[in-house]
């Protein structure tokens, strides 16, 4: 096909060119893909041609006036995709899938989060788009508005075809089994593009969906039997010690441990929690392991012992499962469980969702008096929530499990002068310069809160655990991490960085600093050890930290792992000891397919919603023997 009928350019391939040049821009600017070499490069170059050719290809079979419009049109929705995942990506560091487009009901509540993620030179991600309604306006004599022969519409689609499966021959030379890696949506979009990866992740959506009306309780056995050879016996001494006591359950929000015994602008930032972790057990190798879920995700984790999705929120996606969960396995043993947060209870899903993992009650905003004064960013003040919920604390049944949800410490971090305990840190990232006083701010909100649970008389009869839920400040923010931390953040730094804090504190018992290599999917066995609660029959991926037999060793959701010497990530096996690739290139070996296994374990109960025949097979083995 020419693509200059006598002097005139065509339409198609002029919009053609303007979106795949936009595209590659957009891949250098606006995304942090990693090159390693010119074949990698070419492959993004390329990467977006196949698709743009298959849709404006089909405007060659319209008639004149349709095909304009259906080319404009076209170019304004591919251009909204591409600008919707740079928006995404500047925040979560990570691009759609279709389960997160479904969760379109936060929206409302993001506010100002999404203002600060937008500037007026977003609409360059929109140009060609105007550039070419305007063309469709004026009519220039350069263009050709004109009908296609078969014979060009045939070469332009054969050529499309052709250009497809060079691209991904190319890309699968380059990285073999690239489709199998459904976690790793930067390598999908390095090698097929943003385009045909959405197209693939609807395809793996409807895979996903189909899995569970396929599935039976037969795909149980080999998780069980996984589960059974890795239990852990808890701990002699640890097991029952905190029996019948309370459990208040802290999520710190975006509350990362490099703060911890920290100091910026040579003031303390972490004062409260340096001091509380004294006469605590504290968790130094603990690690978040959350997807695009982010704080849904955690209370995945964290309730389930299981790994949250690669794609989308499980509590969203996966709502109506069944789960057995923390909450449900505390029912069972005589608890009142419950949730605060004081955010609208749809937020997440989790009105929905809370009632699948067992909560009797959910305190969300209705529960709470919120208004201008008391509160800022989010929603209503760590301060003020903790404060109203001491009453709801002192009116539950006991024993008593709760959760609470903090919110101050959120981005875009933002915080009244009245609240603030110190001044921003100055670097090129307003993101983390404002960071440090949010996180100031709410480590004097659990001071107040825990002496108002010693002035109230819960202190002495409550276990008292924080984690950290996930990462506050992403690796769009490595230049301004660095100048902070004083070193490069490397992937093996960065890495590192996905560490949160993880406290338990129970009344009468001395302060330890444990280091094994941990993550969130712990914190479910542990809590219910220490509560003297058996967790044998129960399928999870996590293990009591108390256990003397514990492993160094927990898995990301990103398929990158953490062991007692080793951190995997980005394909890399680093040297703890020196920050440096290993010259010993096996020694993750092992670790990798257990990696793969466990992820894909976890994904086979969620998507098949396995856990709905766990009763069946539990009669099923208890009669076997």
């Amino acid at each position: 096909m020419r693509t200059i009928h006598g002097s005139k350019i065509s339409l198609v391939v002029l919009a053609i060119v303007l979106l795949w040049l936009k595209t590659y821009i957009a891949y250098k600017t606006s995304f942090e893909i990693k090159i390693e070499n010119w074949r990698q490069e070419f492959i993004l170059f390329i990467n977006p041609l196949s698709f743009l050719m298959f849709i404006f290809g089909f405007s060659m079979f319209l008639k004149e006036n349709n095909q304009r419009h259906y080319i404009v049109f076209s170019s304004f929705i591919i251009s909204s995709v591409l600008f919707a995942n740079v928006v995404f990506y500047r925040f979560f560091n990570d691009f759609l899938t279709l389960p997160v487009l479904f969760q379109t009901s936060n929206m409302s509540d993001l506010g100002s989060s999404v203002n600060q993620l937008l500037n007026w030179s977003d609409l360059w991600y929109f140009s060609d788009f105007i550039f070419l309604f305007f063309l469709l306006k004026s009519k220039p004599k350069f263009i050709s508005f004109r009908q296609y022969s078969k014979v060009e519409r045939r070469v332009f689609m054969l050529l499309a075809i052709a250009i497809a499966f060079f691209n991904l021959g190319w890309a699968e030379a380059e990285r073999p089994e690239l489709l199998t890696r459904t976690f790793d949506r930067e390598m999908l979009v390095k090698n097929i593009g943003t385009y045909n990866y959405h197209i693939y992740d609807v395809f793996l959506q409807s895979k996903s969906s189909a899995q569970r009306a396929l599935a039976d309780g037969g795909e149980l056995v080999d998780i069980e039997n996984y589960n059974r050879v890795n239990y852990k016996e808890p701990s002699d001494e640890m097991f029952g010690i905190a029996k019948e006591k309370n459990v208040i359950l802290i999520s710190l929000e975006s509350t990362q441990s490099f703060v911890i015994n920290r100091t910026v602008n040579g003031e303390v930032i972490t004062p409260f929690l340096n001091e509380f972790i004294k006469e605590s057990y504290y968790f130094d190798h603990f690690y978040h392991q959350t997807g695009q879920g982010k704080t849904s995700d955690s209370e995945f984790i964290v309730e389930n012992s299981l790994y949250p999705l690669s794609r989308g929120a499980v509590f969203f996606t996966h709502s109506g499962n069944e789960y057995r969960a923390t909450p449900e396995i505390l029912n069972e043993n005589g608890y009142f469980t419950a949730s605060l947060h004081a955010n609208n209870k749809s937020f997440w899903n989790r009105d929905i969702m809370y009632d699948s993992i067992g909560y009797q009650r959910f305190y969300s905003l209705s529960d709470y008096e919120v208004n201008e004064e008391n509160s800022i960013g989010w929603g209503l003040k760590d301060e003020e929530f903790f404060q109203q919920s001491i009453q709801y604390l002192k009116e539950m049944p006991k024993p008593f499990y709760t959760k609470f949800i903090t919110l101050t410490n959120h981005f875009p971090f933002e915080l009244g002068e009245e609240d603030s305990y110190i001044q921003p840190y100055t670097s090129s990232s307003k993101t983390l310069n404002n960071y440090f006083p949010t996180v100031r701010y709410q480590d004097e909100v659990l001071k107040n809160f825990i002496q108002s649970l010693k002035d109230e008389g819960l202190y002495e009869d409550s276990i008292i655990i924080l984690y950290g839920d996930h990462y506050g400040i992403s690796e769009n923010h490595n230049k301004a991490m660095s100048e902070y931390l004083g070193e490069e953040v490397t992937p093996f730094v960065s890495t590192q960085l996905q560490r949160v804090p993880f406290i338990i504190h129970i009344p009468g018992q001395t302060g330890e600093t444990i280091s094994t290599v941990s993550g969130q999917i712990d914190i479910k066995p542990t809590i219910l050890h220490l509560l003297g609660v058996d967790t044998k029959e129960d399928i999870e991926f996590g293990r009591d930290l108390f256990s003397q037999d514990t492993m160094d060793f927990t898995v990301l959701r990103d398929g990158s792992f953490i062991t007692k010497d080793h951190i995997y990530t980005r394909e890399i096996c680093y040297d703890k000891a020196t920050g440096e690739p290993t010259a010993e290139l096996n020694v993750c070996e092992p670790y990798i397919e257990k990696t793969k296994k466990e992820l894909e374990y976890s994904d086979s109960i969620i998507y098949g919603d396995l856990l709905r025949f766990y009763g069946e097979q539990i009669e099923d083995s208890h009669e076997s023997k």
